[in-house]
């Protein structure tokens, strides 16, 4: 049995952990490629109170390489296959942007959230499909593909692009009865490191569309290049930047680090009463 979305929470912040089942991520490539490695880290994140848990087969990283359909649900079925039977009735995410790899995902596994970072551009009927089969969407912005994005990101107003493309979109999911609609700027995406802190700096105007905010910004180069680290060292970086994002009222933090980010999200909530 999976997760029913119906009942899902967005008044309080969610922590989503980060499952790269791949072998090329940015951070944790290849950490996570067996069966019992996966079961681990399903069993550390829950512990450490993980609201959701994305699962991603297909590297996203700058200059990754693509991969095909084929190969993006191989690699997923291990980890669903435990989520099933190790894990039911937790809330999984599917990080894709391909239509065919969530159509077979619901017809195995059944209801998960989709985290596309294409923003549904790149399978058209994807939010069509999310909203006939009620399942909720995360809409990523992203300048490019993920082979190409970081090569010269060019905007004449970050933040006012990005928000049209949250207007624009967000119209067509309401004509399309979609129900659960994310904002994700996509940070790293397409964006210089001056530009990601520009929507930051602005993350309340995102919050002020009337969807719930979802932050991806877990040991990127954005935090590395102001502070001089690797992806290893970055978790401090990490954890400002997703108390800044949850005091300017994003919902759901994407996170490598559940535990570091449920204590950021109670430490926010304790100065809220």
């Amino acid at each position: 049995m999976s997760f029913n979305w119906q009942s899902i929470d967005y008044t309080k912040p969610l922590v989503m952990g980060i499952l790269n089942v791949t072998p090329d991520s940015f951070f944790d490539g290849g950490s996570y490629t067996t069966e019992n490695a996966i079961a681990k880290r399903f069993e550390d994140m829950l512990h450490d109170g993980a609201d959701i848990i994305d699962i991603g087969a297909y590297s996203s990283r700058s200059g990754a390489e693509d991969i095909s359909a084929k190969e993006e649900l191989k690699r997923l079925a291990v980890a669903l296959q435990i989520a099933k039977h190790n894990f039911p009735n937790t809330p999984i995410s599917i990080d894709t942007f391909r239509l065919q790899v969530i159509q077979d995902v619901l017809h195995t596994y059944g209801e998960v959230m989709v985290n596309d970072i294409s923003g549904g551009n790149h399978d058209a009927d994807m939010i069509r499909f999310c909203a006939e089969n009620k399942l909720p969407f995360v809409c990523m912005h992203m300048q490019g593909n993920p082979q190409t994005m970081q090569i010269k990101p060019e905007y004449t107003n970050v933040v006012t692009e990005v928000l049209e493309f949250f207007k624009t979109k967000i119209k067509e999911s309401k004509e399309l009865g979609l129900k659960q609609f994310i904002v994700d700027p996509g940070f790293g995406f397409g964006k210089t490191v001056e530009q990601n802190y520009a929507l930051m700096n602005n993350l309340d105007a995102f919050v002020a569309l009337g969807e719930p905010v979802l932050v991806g910004i877990s040991r990127k180069s954005m935090i590395q290049k102001v502070i001089d680290c690797t992806a290893k060292e970055a978790l401090n970086g990490t954890t400002v930047l997703n108390t800044i994002s949850l005091l300017k009222g994003a919902k759901i933090i994407r996170v490598h680090d559940v535990k570091e980010a449920k204590e950021a999200v109670k430490i926010v909530e304790a100065t809220m009463i």
